[in-house]
């Protein structure tokens, strides 16, 4: 095999025309095998196997800087790299799957969150250009869905300013980010691609001008460089050369020599240029081009022959927000979608198909998505902003100054919060809790299982005068977990018997950690330690009702899937010192690290967010106050 043979980019130099197309093939089959065994993005991979083979045939990585937005489409670059194990992809002690400094040189930026790209390449291609490293290029892969967002625009806008700045920026333009991707930018490039009088022009004349002894090709290079004014007479001018870019294509993403020469040229100028190349997502495996949704933009663990998965998937939390949603929909005609370019992801879906008009996909701008949001509030409707935690980051100050300031009743539901686990650290969703406590008047629900994830949903909806946040896990909704009782606006999960006049722990759970905090109090009883678990469903604000409970207990334990610090914890402590009780409280939750792809439970372990590494430090927390009573008053822990 060819691609055995390829330990880095260099080792492409001395194949042919015809060792390259195999090599393009071998890539393809080593992708569906391995990725069907592990789970991954395998669709945004298929469609750049000839592109990332031209990008590391005419760029010198890692001195010239080969760049990926997003990262998901990376796979083959790691191949050429030397990155030829993909037993592991994903999983603990594996490759990432996304780029990764630590696996590789050739790795220079891990940007898993879209439309950030441009903004590296444009840094880089300053600091060559203050260092004088004029030998130094800097080449940008950009899906064309990764340019609805705000921020390569705001790029743009930059590199176009700096006419003699040795950029080059690649358009990935398969028409979808995960599915189709919309807008005015995505109609543009449209007429682009379809608008092929100029290719055919030149198409017709290669031939014959090749076959024309000495200067034939470099006629036909010629042509096909001079796009001023000849593709304006045969193609709509691109909006790219009215910011001031220069403009190669579009070029055929699959033709490698094609895809050669435009780069070649591009690197050749003194100046940013882009190269519009034209992909297909999922080339070269049927079910992938059968599956109209995302063209399997990430997939489990699938049979490679058939594409269907080898596991049954039961009902997820995403499922069961998109059943609700469609309920309400019908319920309510004000109620209206945004996603940001995840319809399905995030399960929208659903209500797209049930009220099409009611919908409406941003792009990947989740900037833009929260103050038209905003606005949708303030002229009348009820939007429900779905979107993965990870990304609300992004949002933030237009949830604070839009949404929040004006008092709009906009429902934020936040998809895979807490340790998402194999897309690592970009992807966990461990930071919105704390961000959002910051925000005057927002509302915070984390249901625990499918009924309150129902319930806190409705609720959340109807609150008209502030923004509302409903978040929850990735995977698989876990059993109902009933309540015991009430106490204010809190659910009691577990209270201890009528003759423990104080019990020894209140335990605050957070969302669907609701069974790990069962158990907790399982551990803690074979203890001897009474426990009160209470799930405060509502998180923000702390609930009236919980600082006299918490008086009535001998210490408090927060548990929660979000970062330690700012998070629900410490708003409970804060609760707690405003009302005076001074009651020992112990927060766990996330440390504030970058966490590595592995599964959820490994990570989990890891960070000691277990129900046994919990109640050993709690009992080990109540015997030392035990200690501490017999000789002086105890002292708050954290």
């Amino acid at each position: 095999m060819l691609l055995t043979r390829i330990k880095g980019p260099r080792d492409l130099d001395g194949l042919g025309q015809e060792e390259l197309n195999q090599l393009a093939a071998e890539i393809r089959s080593f992708l569906v095998d391995a990725v069907s065994k592990t789970g991954g993005h395998l669709g945004p991979n298929l469609g750049v196997v000839e592109l990332t083979i031209a990008l590391h045939r005419v760029f010198e990585s890692p001195k010239d800087k080969v760049l990926f937005d997003t990262g998901h489409q990376a796979y083959v670059h790691k191949l050429l790299t030397g990155r030829q194990d993909f037993s592991d992809l994903r999983s603990k002690g594996g490759l990432s799957g996304y780029p990764s400094r630590a696996e590789s040189e050739h790795d220079v930026i891990e940007n898993s969150h879209a439309s950030t790209v441009l903004g590296w390449a444009d840094g880089f291609a300053k600091a060559n250009e203050v260092l004088g490293r004029e030998d130094h290029h800097v080449a940008a892969v950009i899906g064309d869905g990764a340019l609805t967002g705000g921020m390569a625009w705001e790029a743009l806008n930059n590199i176009a300013a700096a006419k003699d700045r040795l950029l080059v920026i690649v358009v990935n333009d398969n028409e979808r980010s995960y599915g189709p991707t919309i807008g005015g930018l995505a109609n543009h490039l449209a007429t682009l691609r379809t608008t092929d009088g100029y290719e055919r022009f030149l198409a017709r004349g290669k031939d014959l001008l090749e076959r024309t002894p000495v200067v034939g090709k470099p006629l036909y290079e010629t042509l096909h460089g001079a796009k001023k004014g000849l593709k304006d007479f045969i193609a709509p001018q691109g909006m790219f050369e009215d910011l001031g870019l220069k403009y190669i294509g579009p070029i055929d993403g699959h033709d490698i020599e094609a895809l050669e020469s435009a780069l070649t040229r591009a690197k050749r100028f003194s100046g940013p240029v882009i190269v519009h190349c034209l992909t297909q997502k999922g080339r070269g495996y049927t079910p992938a081009l059968e599956h109209e949704a995302d063209r399997f933009h990430a997939v489990g663990v699938i049979h490679p022959d058939t594409g269907l998965p080898v596991k049954t998937a039961a009902a997820s939390w995403t499922s069961v927000f998109a059943d609700e949603m469609v309920e309400l929909g019908h319920e309510r005609e004000d109620i209206v979608g945004i996603t940001a370019a995840m319809l399905h992801p995030v399960g929208l879906h659903k209500f797209a198909e049930a009220f099409p008009n009611r919908i409406y996909d941003v792009g990947i701008a989740e900037q833009h998505g929260a103050t038209s949001a905003a606005g949708l509030a303030s002229g009348g409707v009820h939007p429900v902003f779905a979107v993965y935690a990870t990304f609300l980051n992004r949002a933030f100050d237009q949830v604070l100054m839009d949404v929040a300031l004006h008092k709009c009743g906009v429902t934020f539901v936040l998809d895979r919060a807490g340790v998402t686990g194999d897309d690592g650290a970009s992807h966990n969703g461990m930071w919105d809790m704390s961000i959002l406590q910051v925000v005057p008047g927002l509302r915070l629900a984390a249901p625990r299982d499918a009924e309150q994830l129902r319930a806190q949903l409705r609720e959340a909806v109807e609150v008209k005068d502030a923004p509302t946040v409903v978040r929850y896990s990735k995977g698989v909704v876990g059993p109902a977990v009933p309540a015991v009782g009430r106490i204010g606006g809190m659910d009691v999960l577990r209270a201890p018997g009528a003759e423990v006049t104080r019990p020894d722990v209140l335990l605050v759970s957070v969302g669907a950690l609701a069974p790990m905090c069962l158990e907790i109090a399982d551990l803690l009883d074979k203890q001897g330690i009474s426990t009160t678990v209470v799930d405060p469903r509502w998180v923000k604000p702390v609930d009236e009702a919980m600082a006299p409970l918490a008086e009535r207990h001998r210490v408090v334990v927060t548990v929660e899937d979000n970062g330690r610090t700012g998070g629900v914890g410490a708003a409970v402590a804060q609760a707690l010192r405003d009302a005076g009780v001074d009651v020992p409280l112990r927060d766990f939750g996330i440390p504030q690290r970058f966490l590595d792809h592995a599964l959820r439970r490994e990570i989990m372990a890891e960070i000691g967010l277990t129900a046994p590494d919990i109640a050993r430090q709690v009992t080990g927390l109540v015997a030392k106050l035990d200690g501490r009573f017999e000789n002086e008053p105890a002292a708050t822990v954290d």
